[in-house]
This record gives structure tokens, C-alpha cells and sequence, in this order.
């Protein structure tokens, strides 16, 4: 009685484990089934199912619009069509299928062949399948074009290398010029200093205020053409290596020492980094900072200046304010164009390529500069140097 009964129960739950089987076994099939419907919709990826052999099991929409066949067109088809024909010489697909077979999985990037004949770029990753034996039984394959991306990088590359060549031929240009300008200048003045002393005392007063006005117009000349040279020349044939901005300060300072102790300046400096730089373009960086504060000052205040730096995610944060005279919003892009000048000679003396220098310095080092002012209240420069 007790044994009928135990093997009633037993049976019972044969039949509920049997039907939790089955239950399980279509879920599964269910999952398999959308699985299979969501791969098929995939429009941004060509992603199929082959054989040990490398032929085409399935066909989803994602490689009907990539590669351009229907399925009745490709299905049973070997991969190798898909690939150029110097690809089919050196028997790539066949060393792609060999290396997933051996080592689970491929990827291979390069041009692939549409059916229309086209080509695209494209990233191309294969994988291994096995059953339940452990053993490979297949591979899926997926596609995605990159075709637009590897125009833009393309197009990228092109545009960088005619930006550079026209940067160097324009260098070389700036170059040869201000040579060139330099000897006709150089025989100017050489003219006017032998008039001025063959004529002493036979020249009226008119004539030596003219030669007095062609020398300094060539002397301002000459000056204009070294600043150019030296613009052409920032970041030329130089590595970038670690500089204290403490040290490069105080060596700014001593080079500047008579400038600050006329002008009773006092130049203070907070928290300024080690970093990697150009030594020499960064030095005179700074220099023009703090001969530009130094210069514009107020008739009746000694400059202050402060220099600073904190550390951002892109690098580091500088700034130089002063107190000295400041400026109108209209000029903050202005100032630093090449030889633009917000004053006459006559009320500030240099050539208007300092803050220039300052920008391509900082573009250089992948930074940006700018500034903040306002007449009569100083000015806020800040620039960035990336890390």
C-alpha cells in the first residue's frame, strides 16, 4: 500500500517535472525567437549567421541596407563576396575564419564590397559558436560601416597637412621677406647718417627735421620687421619639457628689473605649477604680460601685479591681473591681432604684436586666451595650457 502510493506520488512529480521542462523549453524558444526577430530588425549593423565553412545562414535588414542583397539573393553564399579582390588573393576571409576558429573571435578592418560593386569601410568582428558538446558549430558576423567617419577622418588628415604646408610656406615667406626688407631699410639709415654729417650746419632746419623723421620712421620699420620674425618663429623646431613657472617668473623679473624699479612695480605670483612647455615661447609669455602692465599703467598708481594659477580638468588655469588703465569691451579680440595698437606711438611706445605673440604662444601649448577689463579698473588676463 505504502510502495503504490510512494510511486504515485513519484509519478506525480515525473509528469510536474515534465511539464516545468516543456514550459521552460518554450520560453526559451520564445526568447531564442525574439532574440532572432530584434537581430533581424537591426538596421545600423550587417549581422549574420554562418556555417563552419564561412556561408550565409541568415540575413538581417541591417546587412540587406549595408551590403545591399535580399536574402534570396545571399542566403547559402560564401563571405568571400563580400570582400575586394586583392582581399580574395591573399585568402582574408579564410584567415579570418581560421583565426575565430582558433582563438574564438576576429576583427578585421578595411574596405568592403557592396553588390552593386561600391566599396565601403568598415569593422567586421566574427565569432565563435558551440553547442552544447563544446564544439564549434558556426560563426555570426558583424558588420558596421564606418564609411562616413573614415571621409571625415579623411578629410580631416587632408585639411591639417595643406594647413600645415601653408603655415611653413608662410613662415618661410615671413622669412625671406623681413630679410629682404631689412637691406634697403640698413641703406636708409646708412644715407641719412652721411648726409646728416657731410652737411652739418649746411642743412636749414626744415631738412633736419625731415631726415630726423626718416630715421625714426626706419628705425620703427626695422623694429616692426624683427617683431614679425620673431612672431614667425614662436614654436619653430622645439620640444616641449618640464619648466617651473616659479623660476621662469623670477627670471622674467630680473630681465625686467629696470622697467619695475622705475615704475615702483610690485609683482606677486601664487601657486604657479611645474608643467611641460615650450621654456623659451612660455618666458616670453609672460614677459609681454608683465611689460604690457607694466607700460599701461595709471598716471598716478604704481602697478600692482599679480600672477596665479589653478588646475582644471583640460590643465592648468593662469591668470595676470594689474591695476593699471584697462580698456573698453570693443577692443578685448582686437588686442590680440597682429600690430594692432589701442594708443599712438607717441603716448605708448612698441610695435602692437605682444599680445599677438601671447596668443599664438598659448595656441602653441593648446590653450586659449583672453581678457576682462573695463576703462580706469585694470586688466584680468587668463589663458589656458593643456595638460
Amino acid at each position: 500500500m505504502e510502495l503504490a502510493a510512494g510511486i504515485h506520488i513519484l509519478g506525480r512529480k515525473l509528469e510536474e517535472a515534465e511539464l516545468s521542462l516543456k514550459a521552460a523549453e518554450q520560453q526559451l524558444l520564445r526568447s531564442r525567437q525574439r532574440y532572432n526577430n530584434t537581430v533581424a530588425e537591426v538596421k545600423d549593423y550587417a549581422i549574420v549567421m554562418l556555417d563552419i565553412e564561412g556561408n550565409i545562414l541568415n540575413w538581417n535588414k541591417g546587412a540587406e541596407v549595408i551590403k545591399g542583397y535580399t536574402a534570396s539573393e545571399i542566403l547559402g553564399r560564401n563571405i568571400r563576396l563580400f570582400y575586394t579582390k586583392k582581399d580574395r588573393e591573399e585568402y582574408l576571409p579564410e584567415k579570418l575564419i581560421s583565426i575565430a576558429f582558433k582563438e574564438g573571435r576576429a576583427k578585421h578592418r578595411g574596405w568592403n564590397v557592396r553588390k552593386d560593386g561600391t566599396t565601403f569601410w568598415g569593422t567586421v568582428t566574427i565569432t565563435a559558436i558551440r553547442n552544447d558538446d563544446g564544439d564549434i558549430s558556426g560563426f555570426i558576423k558583424i558588420t558596421h560601416d564606418l564609411t562616413e567617419k573614415k571621409l571625415a577622418e579623411e578629410n580631416k588628415r587632408l585639411y591639417i597637412e595643406q594647413l600645415e604646408l601653408r603655415n611653413i610656406e608662410l613662415e618661410q615667406f615671413t622669412y625671406i621677406a623681413s630679410h629682404d626688407l631689412q637691406e634697403p631699410l640698413r641703406s636708409i639709415t646708412s644715407l641719412v647718417e652721411i648726409l646728416t654729417e657731410e652737411y652739418t650746419g649746411q642743412l636749414d632746419e626744415n631738412a633736419g627735421k625731415y631726415l630726423r623723421f626718416i630715421t625714426q620712421s626706419s628705425n620703427r620699420m626695422s623694429q616692426l620687421i624683427i617683431a614679425l620674425l620673431d612672431h614667425s618663429r614662436i614654436g619653430r623646431e622645439r620640444v616641449p619639457e618640464k619648466v617651473d613657472c616659479n623660476e621662469l617668473i623670477e627670471a622674467v623679473k630680473a630681465d625686467l628689473r629696470k622697467a619695475i624699479e622705475e615704475s615702483n612695480a610690485r609683482v606677486t605670483v601664487k601657486d604657479l605649477p611645474v608643467l611641460n612647455a615650450y621654456p623659451v615661447e612660455l618666458k616670453l609669455l609672460f614677459q609681454n604680460l608683465l611689460s604690457n602692465a607694466i607700460k599701461f599703467k595709471k598716471a598716478d598708481q604704481s602697478p600692482r601685479i599679480h600672477i596665479a594659477a589653478c588646475k582644471i580638468d583640460s590643465g592648468w588655469l593662469f591668470s595676470c591681473c594689474d591695476n593699471g588703465i584697462g580698456m573698453e569691451d570693443r577692443y578685448k579680440e582686437k588686442i590680440f591681432e597682429i600690430f594692432q595698437r589701442l594708443h599712438s606711438k607717441q603716448l605708448y611706445e612698441g610695435t602692437g604684436i605682444g599680445l599677438a605673440h601671447c596668443k599664438k604662444i598659448v595656441t602653441l601649448h593648446n590653450g586659449k586666451i583672453w581678457v576682462e577689463s573695463a576703462p580706469g579698473k585694470g586688466s584680468q588676463f587668463y589663458f589656458t595650457i593643456s595638460a
